[in-house]
C-alpha cells in the first residue's frame, strides 16, 4: 500500500519514507542535478527563468461560477 503525505511539509528537513517514497524517481533527478550543475548555473537558470515570468502577460485566473 503507498502512503500518501504532503512531501513539501512532511519532508522539510529530508525524506520520510525513505525508499517507500512515491516521488523517488524526482528525488534522484533532483540529486544528479545538484551533483553535476555549478551553483553559478542554478543561479543563470534561475534568472533566466525569472526574466521570462516578469515578461509574460498576467494569467486570470476565474473561480468556477456555480
Amino acid at each position: 500500500m503507498e502512503q500518501k503525505i504532503n512531501c513539501a511539509q512532511a519532508c522539510i528537513n529530508g525524506c520520510v519514507l525513505g525508499d517507500k517514497c512515491p516521488n523517488i524517481e524526482y528525488r534522484e533527478a533532483a540529486s544528479k542535478f545538484i551533483a553535476e550543475t555549478s551553483l553559478d548555473r542554478m543561479l543563470q537558470i534561475a534568472e533566466e527563468r525569472l526574466k521570462r515570468k516578469m515578461t509574460e502577460p498576467p494569467k486570470w485566473v476565474f473561480p468556477d461560477e456555480q
